[in-house]
Formats: structure tokens, sequence, C-alpha cells
């Protein structure tokens, strides 16, 4: 029979050297409580592979900018004719419906005003007499539930 090759993990003929304290130094032992824990080292590795990955895309955008701008300027110069009428007449219709925005809110806080002056001298004497009968009407109907849900009080 063959013999069995030795087993390296498990074998009882070899003792281990005993344990000795590891000495640490002054620094090591102030900096220890400011070492990050787990969720702060994957907190932190996130933040780096993110913004990585924004700078990334950044420079990828800021690249095809450059390229369009390089390749298309020609085209662009061409057309200018063309384009030059087009925002300029955007440019109009959105001052126009700047300004109308502003007037229209301009109109409206001036009547407003004029109507709160009219309320000021709006004589509210004869409505009292209709908030109270409401509010009678309306506190009976508290007191009513009120006794309808607890008839032992």
């Amino acid at each position: 029979m063959a013999a069995r090759p030795p087993n390296y993990f498990f074998n009882h003929t070899q003792t281990r050297p005993p344990l000795t304290p590891i000495r640490t130094s002054f620094l090591q032992n102030l900096l220890k409580p400011h070492l990050p824990n787990s969720t702060q080292l994957m907190g932190f590795l996130t933040l780096v592979i993110s913004g990585g990955i924004l700078l990334l895309l950044t420079g990828v955008t800021i690249t095809t900018v450059i390229l369009g701008l390089i390749f298309l300027t020609p085209l662009i110069l061409i057309t200018s004719p063309i384009w030059i009428p087009i925002f300029v007449a955007a440019f109009g219709f959105l001052s126009l419906c700047g300004f109308g925005a502003v007037v229209t809110w301009v109109y409206k806080y001036f009547i407003s005003r004029r109507s709160r002056s009219m309320e000021e001298n709006y004589d509210h004497s004869t409505d009292t007499a209709d908030v109270k009968d409401y509010g009678r009407e309306f506190g009976g109907y508290l007191q009513y539930k009120e006794k309808d849900t607890a008839p032992g009080a």
C-alpha cells in the first residue's frame, strides 16, 4: 500500500508559537477611534464610484459639444440667414408673452385693491343676522351629535 500524503492543514505534530502582543505606537492609539467603520467605508466607496462616473460623463459631454461645434460651425454659418430671423421671432414672441403676463398681473393687482376698498365701505350689519342663524343651526347640530354619540354623558 502506498503511504498517504501528509495533511498540512490538520497536523497534530506541529505546535504553534505562543502569541505575542502587538505593540502599538502612540499615533496608532490616537487615531484608532477615528478610523471609519464599514458603513462609512461603503459610503466613501459609493461616493468615489459615482463621482468617477459623473466625471466621465462630464468629459464625454464636453468632448461631444466641442467636436459638434467644430464640425457643425460651417453648416451653422451657411444657414445663418435662416436661423437669425427665427431666433428674433422667438425672442419677440417670448418677450410679448412676458410683457402680457406683467400687464395682466398689474391689472389684477389694481382691480383687487379697488374691490378691497369697496368692501371696506360695505355695510356688514345685514350679514350678521344670517351668520347668527347659521351658527345656531350648526351649533345645534353639534350638540345633537354630541348627545347622540355619548348618551351617558
